[in-house]
């Protein structure tokens, strides 16, 4: 036993092994940064659809504000008696010139401008829009219905390519992982290549030998997955507590769920069991090829 322990403690403290700490750590925080921001953009595109899906704005354009106004009057009422229909909502002139104020200045407030009126509609499901459509194209020809989908979906498309772009990365850092613990395990190998020939000619197996590097690395990779996993988790706290801040509708829909946090929870577990399956296969490859 003195022996077995002497052995593994020269293994353990040999040189290239001590920057693996670190490395595991930058690559541990990295990919569980790009997880969680996968997961949050996926979980925001869902509740995007979700608030989007069965949602219209109905516009009212006539330049005469009287058949404007009963124009919408007779639209409203309509809507309230659609089968589908939730909710109708007419949207404050005051709101519209807030929202085109940027463009027009002061001239927004003027009472003269030909201002459409607007009416936000909300539908039990996106399969009601082709009857609201059809219903309100008989009330008059001033009427356009605008789908909320249609137009945002450019944004939904993109967040998409991002929760993908971040998936991408993940799986690139758990490469780059494998790369740098096999080039960990053939350095040490290399530095032991002594010690490990006197091992082999007092009986220990191949095995018994990738035992000590495997257990060496994988401590690394641990002790790296707990500092690397306390800083994301800071940095993703902080980054909640600035999304929370902007009380944006969108943005806030950049949310983690239980199941989410599971699944990063097991991120540094995967790690560790990464780094350990990549040491034990490289060194028993070597030893097998050149010992």
């Amino acid at each position: 036993m003195s022996a077995r322990a002497t052995t593994r403690r020269v293994l353990d403290d040999a040189g290239g092994f001590s920057a693996m700490t670190w490395v595991m750590t930058i690559m541990l925080f990295l990919t569980l940064l790009a997880a969680a921001g996968g997961l949050g953009l996926r979980s925001a595109t869902v509740a995007l659809d979700r608030q989007l899906e069965g949602r219209l704005t109905v516009q009212v354009i006539d330049g005469n504000a009287v058949r404007r106004e009963a124009t919408a009057a007779r639209a409203i009422a309509l809507l309230r008696r659609l089968p589908g229909v939730v909710q109708v909502e007419r949207v404050p002139a005051e709101e519209l010139a807030r929202l085109v104020r940027p463009w027009l200045g002061t001239d927004a407030d003027d009472a003269d401008l030909p201002m459409p009126a607007m009416i936000d509609v909300d539908l039990a499901g996106a399969e009601a829009t082709a009857a609201v459509s059809t219903a309100l194209a008989r009330v008059s020809p001033t009427i356009r219905v605008d789908r909320h989908e249609s137009w945002m979906s450019p944004v939904s498309g993109f967040m998409t390519s991002l929760s993908w772009l971040a998936a991408a990365l993940v799986l690139l850092m758990l490469a780059a992982t494998t790369a740098v613990v096999t080039l960990a395990a053939r350095a040490g190998l290399e530095s032991h290549r002594a010690t490990i020939e006197v091992m082999h000619m007092l009986g220990s197996t191949d095995v018994q030998v990738a035992r000590l590097f495997q257990r060496r690395i994988a401590l690394d990779a641990a002790l790296g997955g707990g500092v690397g996993g306390m800083a994301a988790l800071a940095t993703l706290a902080f980054l909640g507590w600035r999304l929370t801040a902007l009380d944006s509708q969108l943005l806030t829909g950049i949310r983690l769920g239980v199941v989410d946090w599971l699944a990063l929870a097991l991120v540094p577990l995967a790690f560790v069991g990464l780094a350990t399956l990549a040491a034990r296969a490289t060194v028993i490859g070597a030893l097998r090829r050149t010992l």
